[in-house]
């Protein structure tokens, strides 16, 4: 009696094996496909915060053009205005001929 209950123990403890090895195989390769994915996913991950970063920089950089732009045409306009002020007053002082003006522009 003894070795029959042995026995039995025996094919017990070796079917729950037999049943966990599958399991333990399928976790296994479970973990490892998720280990590949996640390097994958840090892989891209890492690629696209440099392309982030890069896209960052370059709008920066059109930013402190625009601003340099702004600042030119700003004072470009100032400039443009003194100009006709001095223009107008030019001329209501001394009025000049028509035929006369090509001539003074060209000046």
């Amino acid at each position: 009696m003894c070795d029959s209950s042995r026995l039995n123990l025996t094919r017990s403890f070796l079917d729950s094996r037999h049943r966990r090895r599958p399991i333990r195989v399928y976790r296994l390769l479970r973990r490892m496909r998720f280990k590949k994915e996640e390097a994958n996913t840090a892989g891209v991950k890492v690629e696209m915060e440099i392309k982030n970063l890069k896209l960052y920089m370059e709008n920066q950089s059109i930013i402190e053009e625009n601003e340099r732009l702004r600042k030119k045409a700003f004072l470009l306009h100032k400039e443009n205005q003194v100009l006709l002020s001095q223009l107008q007053n030019f001329s209501k002082q001394k009025p000049l001929p028509s035929s006369n003006l090509s001539a003074w522009l060209e000046n």
